[in-house]
């Protein structure tokens, strides 16, 4: 996606004129990563077409109304797509086909798995996490379950856990770092 500044310019311009030529390659560039990114986090071939459609769709529009001026139009489609795709596995229409919470939390804090190989690993990916979470203090637990999973802002979770802004920051820091290297311990010792 190393776009040169001509060619990031001439996309957006592209996007600008509905250059069909200029969309379809960015189509056929940007696809395939976000269906990859969606099969390989909960989701099927469908779900992987209507979201890329969607960001599609957002991203032309962004351009359009010069909410997005320059920069690299193919990381920013995939960013709208993998952002959407967060959403929908927070969203209750998700929930309802998944019966736990944790799972479509777990995902979220992975940030951006890398890729799979196989069910296997991404299953021990999955376990990890949620052992590394149980063993995070309850304070650690709280504060990225109210970030991630409950979407709440740092000024609200600094409320109610009373400290400063710039301290949950940190702790939440903190926290996602614990509990990153926790699980690789536990990925690791299973191995």
């Amino acid at each position: 996606m190393g776009n040169t500044h001509q060619q990031v310019d001439k996309i957006v311009n592209g996007f600008r004129r509905n250059d069909s030529e200029t969309m379809r390659e960015t189509y056929q560039e940007v696809y395939p990563k976000v269906r990859a990114y969606i099969l390989k986090n909960n989701g099927n071939e469908d779900q992987a077409k209507d979201i890329f459609q969607e960001a599609f769709v957002a991203c032309w529009r962004n351009i359009k109304e010069d909410r997005f001026v320059e920069g690299n139009v193919s990381g920013y489609l995939f960013t709208i797509a993998k952002n959407k795709w967060t959403d929908f596995l927070r969203s209750s229409d998700y929930k309802k086909t998944i019966n736990t919470d944790s799972q479509s939390f777990l995902k979220v804090v992975q940030d951006d798995p890398m890729p799979k190989e196989d069910i296997l690993e991404e299953e021990q990916n999955r376990n990890a996490m949620k052992a590394a979470l149980a063993q995070l203090g309850e304070n650690c637990r709280n504060l990225l379950k109210m970030f991630y999973f409950e979407r709440r802002s740092m000024e609200e979770i600094s409320k109610e856990m009373g400290m400063a802004p710039n301290s949950a920051r940190n702790q939440k820091y903190r926290c996602m770092e614990k509990l990153r290297s926790l699980s690789l311990q536990i990925k690791n010792n299973e191995r």
